[in-house]
């Protein structure tokens, strides 16, 4: 293990805190594992390469498997075309109840990627998708950005997630998937400000630009870096 990795407690060490609150609840969460992140408009390098490794991970005695996907209306406020924008170019948005349009944020023009319905959206060949729990959808209103899986790019509006993860007591979340600087990182930095110990697989993760860097910024956050062999040694432990 590297020094920039943590340790994963075993999963029956310590079942209850002094307060009886669970002290290690785990959630995986498999983040937009999608034919257009993976092989189609939008392909995130190297990809497929961590299908195998995010397969490994589901047998494993998760509280709950929550998958995530962008599942966009064909005229999302991310896409190009929408804004008839040159493709990486970038456009201040604004949430559609900030009618004042105090709240900007800059947003990259995308290709259109992961259409609702459409195969693009699907989960990729080869990922064992059936045994998810849970499918969040997130990117669903045409003028309301969402990398992370918890919120919308402004804060304004939750997917389900944050409630699904209470209501089953979840104490730690451990990310996998696409991409790792933009959804992956975004739902890691929520995960942190929502109260859970948030875990990121660096051997799970795929990155659009340069992946250390996003690996640092999310450990700066507080987030924790381990691998695929360690959560399986440790987890493992409790099957």
């Amino acid at each position: 293990m590297s020094a920039t990795e943590t340790p994963v407690p075993p999963t029956q060490s310590h079942p209850h805190e002094s307060n009886g609150q669970p002290a290690f609840v785990p959630a995986l969460i498999i983040i937009d594992m999608q034919n257009d992140f993976v092989s189609g408009s939008l392909a995130v390098p190297g990809a497929a390469s961590i299908i195998d490794n995010i397969n490994s991970l589901l047998d494993l005695p998760w509280r709950v498997r929550v998958a995530t996907r962008d599942f966009h209306p064909d005229n999302h406020v991310s896409f190009a075309h929408t804004h008839g924008r040159p493709l990486l170019s970038k456009v201040v948005i604004y949430h559609p109840e900030d009618t004042k349009r105090a709240s900007g944020i800059e947003q990259v023009m995308w290709p259109v990627h992961c259409v609702a319905h459409t195969n693009g959206a699907d989960f990729v060949d080869g990922l064992d998708s059936k045994k998810f729990d849970v499918t969040v959808s997130k990117g669903t209103h045409s003028h309301i950005e969402s990398y992370s899986a918890f919120m919308d790019i402004w804060g304004r509006n939750t997917t389900e997630l944050p409630l699904i993860l209470e209501e089953l007591r979840v104490t730690d979340v451990f990310l996998v998937g696409l991409a790792g600087d933009y959804c992956v990182k975004y739902t890691a930095a929520d995960a942190v400000q929502f109260g859970y110990k948030t875990w990121l697989l660096t051997d799970a993760v795929k990155s659009i630009s340069n992946e250390e860097v996003a690996l640092q910024e999310v450990s700066k956050k507080g987030v924790l870096l381990t691998t695929c062999r360690e959560v399986i040694q440790r987890l493992g432990n409790g099957v």
